[in-house]
């Protein structure tokens, strides 16, 4: 199936390129933020067993625990840092943006491995050109194995973005911010979050400034293979409608085709 865009580009929605780590109930789910894995496990009422192979149930009928920030991927908005309730599912009402993939290796700060603001303005000026306003930005870090799909992230201080490049970011009117971390924050960071309130834009979270990026997005713990090349792309960023500061989300990427050429 075929989507024209501006009488320009050309979609096939029928080769979505999922980004998202699925959510599991085994060891190979990956964790962060010191949780144990997701328990997803059938509902019993007495000797009734919400699970067919059981033999006490014509439909398996689970229940799911899980945590949206330490479990897969999830996109958040700044109600993950404010005083006042604002939720993913009011904040996020578009859900197709002009995307650009990116590739940086981290550089070694002192203890720490960090994403600078040159690293990202150099990979955006590197990437392949576009006509069309860039609205979200997808981070792919190397090394890139595969194992980040299971990693337990839990006291390993993993890289993170560094508070210019997060202003970078904000300052190129992107509004959706893609990683494969558990965080764009350093793991141990005294609660600064330094990240994630340039990219949002909030100065204050308990009397939120006027100018905050309500709409704005954060999605963390994607995985992008290797095989899928740097460069722009059309982003659909699903997520569940909860009414939380962060929902489990499946973002998905499409290649764009010049119909011009």
């Amino acid at each position: 199936m075929l989507a024209l865009i501006d009488n320009k580009y050309q979609i096939d929605l029928s080769k979505p390129i999922d980004i998202s780590i699925p959510l599991t109930n085994t060891d190979e789910n990956p964790i962060a933020w010191y949780i144990e894995k997701p328990v997803i496990e059938p509902v019993v009422f007495g000797d009734w067993i919400g699970k067919v192979s059981e033999g006490k149930s014509s439909t398996n009928f689970n229940n799911i625990f899980f945590n949206p920030h330490g479990h897969g991927t999830h996109t958040e908005c700044l109600g993950h840092i404010t005083n006042d309730f604002y939720s993913i599912n009011q904040s996020l009402k578009q859900f197709f943006f002009f995307a650009k993939l990116i590739t940086v290796e981290p550089e070694q700060v002192g203890d720490d491995l960090v994403i600078t603001k040159s690293q990202i303005e150099k990979a955006m000026r590197t990437s392949t050109a576009f006509s069309m306003k860039i609205e979200a930005i997808i981070i792919r870090t190397i090394p890139n194995q595969a194992a980040k799909k299971s990693r337990k992230y839990s006291n390993t201080n993993p890289p993170y973005l560094s508070e210019e490049a997060a202003i970078f970011i904000r300052e190129s009117e992107i509004q959706h911010l893609l990683i494969d971390l558990p965080s764009v924050d350093k793991e141990h960071d005294e609660g600064k979050l330094l990240a994630h309130k340039a990219f949002w834009n909030v100065k204050d979270t308990v009397n939120l400034n006027s100018d905050a990026r309500l709409n704005a997005t954060i999605t963390e713990m994607i995985y992008v293979s290797d095989e899928i090349e740097d460069g722009n792309y059309i982003l659909n960023l699903q997520i569940a409608s909860f009414e939380n500061d962060a929902s489990p989300s499946k973002p998905l990427l499409f290649k764009i085709s010049d119909c011009r050429s």
